[in-house]
Protein backbone atom coordinates (compact mmCIF):
# COMPACT_ATOMS: atom_id res chain seq x y z
CA UNK A 1 0.00 0.00 0.00
CA UNK A 2 1.27 3.49 -0.88
CA UNK A 3 0.16 7.10 -0.50
CA UNK A 4 -0.01 7.67 -4.28
CA UNK A 5 -3.61 8.87 -4.26
CA UNK A 6 -2.83 11.59 -1.70
CA UNK A 7 0.48 12.86 -3.10
CA UNK A 8 1.25 15.50 -5.74
CA UNK A 9 1.58 14.11 -9.24
CA UNK A 10 5.35 14.57 -9.35
CA UNK A 11 5.99 13.10 -5.87
CA UNK A 12 7.86 9.78 -5.70
CA UNK A 13 5.78 6.92 -4.24
CA UNK A 14 6.14 6.29 -0.52
CA UNK A 15 4.65 3.58 1.68
CA UNK A 16 1.49 4.41 3.60
CA UNK A 17 2.10 5.15 7.28
CA UNK A 18 1.62 2.05 9.41
CA UNK A 19 1.75 1.00 13.05
CA UNK A 20 3.96 -1.93 13.97
CA UNK A 21 4.73 -4.23 16.90
CA UNK A 22 8.11 -5.86 17.40
CA UNK A 23 8.44 -8.77 19.84
CA UNK A 24 12.00 -9.19 21.11
CA UNK A 25 13.40 -12.18 22.97
CA UNK A 26 16.90 -12.89 24.23
CA UNK A 27 18.55 -14.73 21.38
CA UNK A 28 19.76 -17.98 19.92
CA UNK A 29 22.57 -19.37 17.79
CA UNK A 30 21.71 -20.09 14.18
CA UNK A 31 22.68 -23.75 14.52
CA UNK A 32 23.66 -26.23 17.26
CA UNK A 33 27.28 -26.01 16.17
CA UNK A 34 30.35 -24.61 17.91
CA UNK A 35 30.94 -21.87 15.34
CA UNK A 36 27.37 -20.59 15.53
CA UNK A 37 27.37 -20.77 19.31
CA UNK A 38 30.69 -18.89 19.43
CA UNK A 39 29.25 -16.03 17.34
CA UNK A 40 26.19 -15.90 19.57
CA UNK A 41 28.15 -15.96 22.83
CA UNK A 42 30.56 -13.32 21.54
CA UNK A 43 27.70 -10.90 20.97
CA UNK A 44 25.86 -11.87 24.15
CA UNK A 45 28.78 -11.75 26.55
CA UNK A 46 30.23 -8.57 25.01
CA UNK A 47 27.15 -6.62 26.10
CA UNK A 48 28.04 -4.44 29.09
CA UNK A 49 24.48 -4.89 30.35
CA UNK A 50 25.21 -8.61 30.73
CA UNK A 51 28.74 -8.41 32.12
CA UNK A 52 29.56 -4.97 33.49
CA UNK A 53 33.14 -5.67 34.48
CA UNK A 54 35.87 -3.32 33.15
CA UNK A 55 36.51 -4.18 29.51
CA UNK A 56 40.27 -4.44 30.10
CA UNK A 57 39.61 -7.24 32.57
CA UNK A 58 36.68 -8.99 30.92
CA UNK A 59 37.48 -9.05 27.20
CA UNK A 60 40.75 -11.00 27.55
CA UNK A 61 38.88 -13.62 29.59
CA UNK A 62 36.02 -13.71 27.08
CA UNK A 63 38.17 -14.01 23.96
CA UNK A 64 41.07 -15.89 25.51
CA UNK A 65 39.21 -18.52 27.51
CA UNK A 66 35.41 -18.57 27.32
CA UNK A 67 34.98 -18.37 23.54
CA UNK A 68 37.58 -21.10 23.07
CA UNK A 69 36.20 -23.49 25.68
CA UNK A 70 32.48 -23.02 26.11
CA UNK A 71 31.00 -23.12 22.56
CA UNK A 72 31.56 -26.85 21.95
CA UNK A 73 29.86 -27.91 25.19
CA UNK A 74 27.02 -25.43 24.73
CA UNK A 75 26.49 -26.61 21.15
CA UNK A 76 26.04 -30.18 22.42
CA UNK A 77 23.38 -28.96 24.84
CA UNK A 78 21.59 -27.10 22.05
CA UNK A 79 21.67 -30.25 19.93
CA UNK A 80 19.68 -32.06 22.65
CA UNK A 81 16.73 -29.66 22.26
CA UNK A 82 17.02 -28.46 18.63
CA UNK A 83 13.80 -28.68 16.61
CA UNK A 84 14.76 -30.79 13.63
CA UNK A 85 11.52 -30.32 11.69
CA UNK A 86 12.05 -26.57 11.36
CA UNK A 87 15.81 -26.46 12.01
CA UNK A 88 15.63 -23.84 14.73
CA UNK A 89 15.96 -23.57 18.47
CA UNK A 90 12.79 -23.75 20.59
CA UNK A 91 13.22 -20.10 21.55
CA UNK A 92 13.30 -19.00 17.92
CA UNK A 93 10.39 -21.30 17.04
CA UNK A 94 8.06 -20.10 19.78
CA UNK A 95 8.94 -16.43 19.36
CA UNK A 96 8.14 -16.69 15.66
CA UNK A 97 4.88 -18.53 16.33
CA UNK A 98 3.88 -15.96 18.95
CA UNK A 99 4.43 -13.15 16.46
CA UNK A 100 2.46 -14.94 13.75
CA UNK A 101 -0.44 -15.59 16.12
CA UNK A 102 -0.42 -11.98 17.33
CA UNK A 103 -0.41 -10.71 13.74
CA UNK A 104 -3.59 -12.70 13.07
CA UNK A 105 -5.31 -10.76 15.85
CA UNK A 106 -3.98 -7.28 15.02
CA UNK A 107 -5.34 -6.62 11.55
CA UNK A 108 -3.55 -3.85 9.71
CA UNK A 109 -0.59 -3.91 12.12
CA UNK A 110 2.87 -4.99 10.97
CA UNK A 111 3.90 -7.57 13.61
CA UNK A 112 7.47 -8.87 13.56
CA UNK A 113 9.94 -10.52 15.90
CA UNK A 114 13.63 -10.22 16.63
CA UNK A 115 16.40 -11.49 18.86
CA UNK A 116 18.49 -9.23 21.05
CA UNK A 117 21.48 -11.43 20.22
CA UNK A 118 21.61 -13.40 17.00
CA UNK A 119 19.19 -13.37 14.09
CA UNK A 120 16.95 -11.75 13.10
CA UNK A 121 18.53 -8.76 14.80
CA UNK A 122 16.66 -5.86 16.33
CA UNK A 123 18.34 -3.40 13.95
CA UNK A 124 17.49 -5.46 10.86
CA UNK A 125 13.80 -5.72 11.78
CA UNK A 126 13.49 -2.04 12.70
CA UNK A 127 15.07 -1.04 9.40
CA UNK A 128 12.72 -3.36 7.51
CA UNK A 129 9.74 -1.86 9.36
CA UNK A 130 10.90 1.64 8.50
CA UNK A 131 11.28 0.71 4.84
CA UNK A 132 7.76 -0.74 4.92
CA UNK A 133 6.35 2.59 6.06
CA UNK A 134 6.00 1.90 9.79
CA UNK A 135 6.03 5.30 11.46
CA UNK A 136 4.85 4.12 14.89
CA UNK A 137 6.54 1.07 16.41
CA UNK A 138 5.81 -0.61 19.72
CA UNK A 139 8.62 -2.81 21.04
CA UNK A 140 7.61 -5.54 23.50
CA UNK A 141 10.61 -7.07 25.33
CA UNK A 142 9.48 -10.62 26.12
CA UNK A 143 10.73 -10.48 29.69
CA UNK A 144 7.93 -10.39 32.29
CA UNK A 145 10.29 -9.21 35.04
CA UNK A 146 12.39 -6.10 34.37
CA UNK A 147 16.16 -6.22 34.60
CA UNK A 148 18.87 -4.00 33.21
CA UNK A 149 20.41 -7.19 31.80
CA UNK A 150 17.36 -7.97 29.68
CA UNK A 151 14.72 -5.27 29.21
CA UNK A 152 17.18 -2.38 29.28
CA UNK A 153 19.47 -4.19 26.86
CA UNK A 154 16.61 -4.47 24.36
CA UNK A 155 15.94 -0.75 24.70
CA UNK A 156 19.64 -0.06 24.11
CA UNK A 157 19.54 -2.07 20.89
CA UNK A 158 16.35 -0.33 19.72
CA UNK A 159 17.70 3.17 20.16
CA UNK A 160 21.14 2.27 18.85
CA UNK A 161 19.37 1.31 15.63
CA UNK A 162 17.01 4.26 15.55
CA UNK A 163 19.68 6.88 16.18
CA UNK A 164 21.24 5.94 12.82
CA UNK A 165 18.01 6.80 10.97
CA UNK A 166 17.58 10.25 9.46
CA UNK A 167 13.78 9.92 9.62
CA UNK A 168 13.03 8.17 12.88
CA UNK A 169 9.75 6.41 13.63
CA UNK A 170 7.92 7.07 16.88
CA UNK A 171 8.99 4.41 19.36
CA UNK A 172 7.23 3.02 22.41
CA UNK A 173 8.55 0.25 24.66
CA UNK A 174 6.20 -1.91 26.72
CA UNK A 175 6.86 -2.10 30.47
CA UNK A 176 7.39 -5.24 32.52
CA UNK A 177 4.26 -7.34 33.00
CA UNK A 178 5.31 -9.45 35.99
CA UNK A 179 2.10 -8.74 37.90
CA UNK A 180 -0.39 -8.42 35.07
CA UNK A 181 -3.51 -10.52 35.78
CA UNK A 182 -3.51 -12.00 32.26
CA UNK A 183 0.11 -13.07 32.67
CA UNK A 184 -0.62 -14.77 35.99
CA UNK A 185 -3.72 -16.41 34.50
CA UNK A 186 -1.70 -17.68 31.53
CA UNK A 187 0.86 -19.22 33.89
CA UNK A 188 -1.92 -20.84 35.92
CA UNK A 189 -3.72 -22.20 32.85
CA UNK A 190 -0.58 -23.76 31.37
CA UNK A 191 0.29 -25.24 34.77
CA UNK A 192 -3.16 -26.73 35.37
CA UNK A 193 -3.24 -28.39 31.95
CA UNK A 194 0.24 -29.80 32.29
CA UNK A 195 -0.21 -31.18 35.81
CA UNK A 196 -3.56 -32.71 34.89
CA UNK A 197 -1.81 -34.73 32.19
CA UNK A 198 0.81 -36.17 34.56
CA UNK A 199 0.59 -39.59 36.16
CA UNK A 200 1.61 -38.20 39.55
CA UNK A 201 0.88 -35.28 41.87
CA UNK A 202 3.95 -33.20 42.80
CA UNK A 203 4.86 -32.98 46.47
CA UNK A 204 6.62 -29.68 45.79
CA UNK A 205 6.79 -27.22 42.88
CA UNK A 206 9.92 -25.08 42.57
CA UNK A 207 9.33 -21.63 41.04
CA UNK A 208 12.62 -21.06 39.22
CA UNK A 209 13.71 -17.75 37.68
CA UNK A 210 16.88 -16.96 35.78
CA UNK A 211 19.57 -15.81 38.18
CA UNK A 212 21.29 -12.45 38.51
CA UNK A 213 24.45 -11.38 40.35
CA UNK A 214 23.60 -10.18 43.86
CA UNK A 215 25.60 -7.04 43.11
CA UNK A 216 23.09 -5.98 40.44
CA UNK A 217 20.27 -6.21 42.97
CA UNK A 218 22.32 -4.20 45.48
CA UNK A 219 22.74 -1.49 42.83
CA UNK A 220 18.98 -1.13 42.47
CA UNK A 221 17.89 -3.60 39.78
CA UNK A 222 14.21 -4.44 40.54
CA UNK A 223 14.41 -7.95 39.09
CA UNK A 224 14.36 -9.84 42.40
CA UNK A 225 11.34 -7.84 43.58
CA UNK A 226 9.49 -8.53 40.33
CA UNK A 227 10.26 -12.25 40.60
CA UNK A 228 9.06 -12.37 44.20
CA UNK A 229 5.80 -10.66 43.26
CA UNK A 230 5.21 -13.02 40.34
CA UNK A 231 5.84 -16.00 42.64
CA UNK A 232 3.46 -14.64 45.28
CA UNK A 233 0.67 -13.93 42.81
CA UNK A 234 1.07 -17.35 41.17
CA UNK A 235 0.91 -19.07 44.56
CA UNK A 236 -2.24 -17.14 45.42
CA UNK A 237 -3.80 -18.04 42.06
CA UNK A 238 -2.96 -21.74 42.43
CA UNK A 239 -3.60 -22.04 46.17
CA UNK A 240 0.00 -22.96 46.91
CA UNK A 241 1.91 -22.16 50.09
CA UNK A 242 5.43 -20.77 50.04
CA UNK A 243 6.66 -24.03 51.57
CA UNK A 244 5.00 -26.05 48.80
CA UNK A 245 6.29 -23.73 46.06
CA UNK A 246 9.64 -22.17 47.01
CA UNK A 247 11.31 -19.58 44.77
CA UNK A 248 14.82 -20.23 43.44
CA UNK A 249 17.25 -18.91 40.81
CA UNK A 250 19.03 -20.86 38.06
CA UNK A 251 21.79 -20.45 35.49
CA UNK A 252 24.56 -19.05 37.70
CA UNK A 253 27.64 -18.03 35.72
CA UNK A 254 31.02 -16.96 37.09
CA UNK A 255 32.39 -16.80 40.59
CA UNK A 256 30.63 -13.83 42.18
CA UNK A 257 27.65 -14.22 44.48
CA UNK A 258 24.28 -14.56 42.70
CA UNK A 259 20.71 -14.38 43.95
CA UNK A 260 19.82 -17.31 46.17
CA UNK A 261 18.68 -19.96 46.76
CA UNK A 262 20.04 -21.68 43.68
CA UNK A 263 17.62 -23.92 41.78
CA UNK A 264 20.03 -26.85 41.47
CA UNK A 265 20.79 -26.73 45.20
CA UNK A 266 17.07 -26.47 45.99
CA UNK A 267 16.27 -29.53 43.88
CA UNK A 268 18.95 -31.59 45.63
CA UNK A 269 17.89 -30.27 49.05
CA UNK A 270 14.26 -31.26 48.51
CA UNK A 271 15.31 -34.74 47.43
CA UNK A 272 17.45 -35.01 50.53
CA UNK A 273 14.46 -34.05 52.67
CA UNK A 274 12.44 -36.93 51.26
CA UNK A 275 10.53 -35.26 48.42
CA UNK A 276 10.07 -37.92 45.75
CA UNK A 277 7.76 -36.20 43.26
CA UNK A 278 8.79 -32.77 42.02
CA UNK A 279 7.74 -30.19 39.44
CA UNK A 280 9.58 -27.04 38.35
CA UNK A 281 7.95 -24.01 36.73
CA UNK A 282 9.98 -21.21 35.12
CA UNK A 283 7.75 -18.09 34.90
CA UNK A 284 10.52 -15.74 33.80
CA UNK A 285 10.70 -17.37 30.36
CA UNK A 286 7.78 -16.85 27.97
CA UNK A 287 9.20 -19.46 25.58
CA UNK A 288 11.00 -22.72 26.23
CA UNK A 289 14.72 -22.49 25.61
CA UNK A 290 18.02 -24.08 26.56
CA UNK A 291 17.67 -22.86 30.16
CA UNK A 292 14.30 -24.58 30.59
CA UNK A 293 14.62 -27.66 28.37
CA UNK A 294 18.25 -28.64 28.90
CA UNK A 295 19.17 -27.06 32.23
CA UNK A 296 15.95 -28.00 34.05
CA UNK A 297 14.09 -30.72 32.15
CA UNK A 298 17.24 -32.72 31.38
CA UNK A 299 19.99 -31.80 33.87
CA UNK A 300 17.62 -30.90 36.70
CA UNK A 301 15.68 -34.12 36.20
CA UNK A 302 18.86 -36.20 36.26
CA UNK A 303 20.04 -34.48 39.42
CA UNK A 304 16.74 -35.07 41.21
CA UNK A 305 16.46 -38.71 40.21
CA UNK A 306 20.08 -39.42 41.18
CA UNK A 307 19.36 -37.87 44.60
CA UNK A 308 16.51 -40.29 45.22
CA UNK A 309 13.59 -38.74 43.36
CA UNK A 310 10.96 -40.90 41.71
CA UNK A 311 9.02 -38.54 39.43
CA UNK A 312 9.92 -35.17 37.90
CA UNK A 313 8.29 -32.78 35.45
CA UNK A 314 9.22 -29.39 34.03
CA UNK A 315 6.09 -27.30 33.44
CA UNK A 316 6.23 -25.79 29.94
CA UNK A 317 6.67 -22.07 29.44
CA UNK A 318 3.84 -19.97 28.03
CA UNK A 319 4.96 -20.78 24.46
CA UNK A 320 2.00 -20.71 22.03
CA UNK A 321 -0.80 -21.35 24.53
CA UNK A 322 -3.99 -19.42 23.65
CA UNK A 323 -3.73 -17.51 26.94
CA UNK A 324 -0.26 -16.37 25.90
CA UNK A 325 -1.51 -14.84 22.66
CA UNK A 326 -4.36 -13.15 24.54
CA UNK A 327 -1.78 -11.66 26.89
CA UNK A 328 0.35 -10.38 24.01
CA UNK A 329 -2.70 -8.94 22.28
CA UNK A 330 -3.70 -7.10 25.45
CA UNK A 331 -0.18 -5.72 25.89
CA UNK A 332 -0.06 -4.59 22.27
CA UNK A 333 -3.46 -2.91 22.30
CA UNK A 334 -2.87 -1.22 25.64
CA UNK A 335 0.57 0.13 24.73
CA UNK A 336 -0.52 1.34 21.28
CA UNK A 337 -3.45 3.32 22.70
CA UNK A 338 -4.07 6.29 20.44
CA UNK A 339 -2.23 4.64 17.55
CA UNK A 340 -4.67 1.88 16.60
Amino acid sequence: MTNEGRLPADHPPIAAAKTAVLLVNLGTPDAPEAGAVRRYLREFLSDERIVDLPRALWLPVLHGVILNVRPAATAKNYAKIWRGESNESPLRYYTRVQAEALAARLHGVDVRWAMRYGNPSVAAELNAMKEAGCERILVIPLYPQYSATTTASVTDAVFDAVKKMRWQPAIRTAPAFHDDPLYIEALAAVTRRHLAAQSFTPERIVISFHGLPQRYFDLGDPYHCHCAKTARLLREKMGWTEEFAPMAFQSKFGREKWLEPATDATIEKLAGEGVRKLAVIMPGFVADCIETLEEIDIAGRESFMEAGGEAFTAIPCLNDAPETITLLEMLARRETAGWL
